[in-house]
């Protein structure tokens, strides 16, 4: 290797540790305060990044009577894996039928949906929210009406995922076809084993949506603790006039939130970049 490759190797691993470090700052920051223990000097409440003193506090308090915690994250859980299982079986066959089958409307109609998604959510926020309300789907049941909305409009996400299934030869359905068999059983006993990677980058992304979500969280349930998601509670913590108080306890559920998105992207990461690469081809 030669001495100017030597030298802009070096460098390029100084700027790459530089951005690692900046990067990884804060979470090393949130993990710390999670285990921070206040002292008290000169009458007022004093920390510091690195802790002086080590302590559970704020994890026994997430998992005590006093905090509603375990509600708040069972209700993230089950929207979000409800989500999950109808955002993919929506997208799934949604994707199938516009990768094989043709029909009147169908250009128009990707058309129309890629448009579409290019409008925010926001927009809708103010009709969904009256909708919700007029079928008892807000506040005691924003739950239920949370997953109302994150599956109904899944369909329109269609884009990746029908590239994947363009990737697979059609001739497989022809013969499946002439031997007999349906397109339900093509797709579940064909297409769907063969796409196990866009499968999982489906899931994977409709299970983000929900269990991260605080705008339309909040705006469903506003004012009714008990149907509040993780999002909305620990925001509510830091609004809190005890800020000092219950900031460590809002570092500990931001630790408890991030586990089990981190340990699904560990286990899928080989899967989701073979989606994403997968998908990334027009059909």
């Amino acid at each position: 290797m030669s001495k100017k490759r030597k030298i802009g190797n070096f460098f390029t691993y100084v700027v790459l540790i530089i951005i690692s470090v900046i990067w990884l700052f804060p979470f090393v920051g949130l993990v710390l305060q999670s285990f921070r223990s206040y002292v008290t000097e000169f009458g007022g409440m004093v920390g510091y990044l690195v802790p002086k003193k080590f302590s559970l506090d704020s994890y026994i308090y997430l998992f005590s009577g006093e905090c509603k915690f375990i509600r708040w994250y069972l209700n993230t859980l089950i929207i979000a894996l409800c989500v999950t299982a109808g955002q993919t079986v929506v997208v799934v066959c949604v994707s199938y039928a516009l990768s094989r089958m043709r029909f009147a409307g169908r250009s128009f109609l990707m058309r129309t949906w890629l448009i579409l998604g290019m409008f925010p959510g926001f927009l809708t926020m103010i009709c969904l929210y009256f909708l919700l309300k007029l079928l008892g789907l807000t506040q005691a049941g924003a739950v239920p009406g949370l997953i109302l909305i994150g599956i109904a409009s899944s369909g329109m996400g269609y884009y990746v995922c029908k590239g994947y299934f363009d990737t697979i030869p059609k001739s497989l359905d022809e013969a499946a076809r002439i031997d007999g068999a349906t397109r339900a059983q093509i797709l579940i006993s064909m297409i769907v084993p063969l796409s196990k990677p866009i499968i999982i980058y489906t899931a994977l992304v409709a299970f983000m949506a929900p269990w991260c979500d605080y705008v339309f969280a909040s705006y469903v349930a506003f004012g009714h603790s008990n149907s509040y998601n993780v999002a909305v509670s620990l925001q509510n913590w830091v609004w809190t006039n005890d800020y000092q108080g219950f900031f460590t306890r809002f570092c500990a559920g931001g630790i408890l939130v991030a586990i089990p998105v981190t340990i699904l992207f560990m286990c899928l990461q080989k899967y989701y970049v073979e989606g994403v690469t997968g998908g990334a081809v027009k059909g």
